[in-house]
């Protein structure tokens, strides 16, 4: 199993004020989600090798976890379009935090939620950033699920990918 992660790290335009309306923001990064879907894409091989799949922010210091947000539409739908649509949940990690941190982006199975072998964690960190006025927004995906895995749960040869659950 392969496991990649893209990350992109950018200036938060909501730094150290509070603005009610992020959709503006959730829009420009759209883009930004297209570009490190295909990157992982290209990186493990094609879409049909894509098995698994998560995303995750770490906001700088003068933001609020809010501005991590916007990634849940902007990197999950660009990555579920990318991958032709699966139907499961795009598992998500965000933090406020400094220079350095990591966060754990957990994987899920990407079309259905009750994969239990599926569910892994991919490492984000950036040892430069995010400053306090950055966000780091990133997107991970697997070629499989945790090599030996054996505690039941759906397995890959049964899911049905109707509702994204089984």
């Amino acid at each position: 199993m392969k496991v990649a992660v893209a990350l992109a790290i950018v200036e938060n335009p909501y730094a150290g004020k509070y603005v009610e309306d992020l959709l503006p923001f959730m829009e420009e990064l759209r883009a930004l989600g297209r570009d490190l879907s295909n990157r992982l894409i290209t990186a493990l091989g094609g879409a049909d090798k894509v098995q698994a799949y998560g995303k995750g922010a770490i906001v700088g210091e003068d933001g609020e976890l809010e501005h991590g947000a916007v990634w849940h539409e902007a990197g999950g739908w660009a990555m579920r379009e990318a991958l032709g649509n699966p139907k499961a949940i795009v598992p998500a990690a965000k933090t406020i935090a400094g220079p350095g941190c990591r966060v754990m982006i957990p994987l899920g199975h990407i079309q259905a939620a009750y994969v239990r072998s599926h569910f892994g964690v991919a490492e984000m960190t950036v040892w430069d950033g995010p400053r306090r006025n950055e966000i780091v927004f990133g997107l991970a995906m697997a070629t499989g699920g945790r090599i030996h895995a054996r505690l039941g749960g759906l397995a890959v040869s049964d899911v049905q990918g109707e509702d994204g659950l089984r």
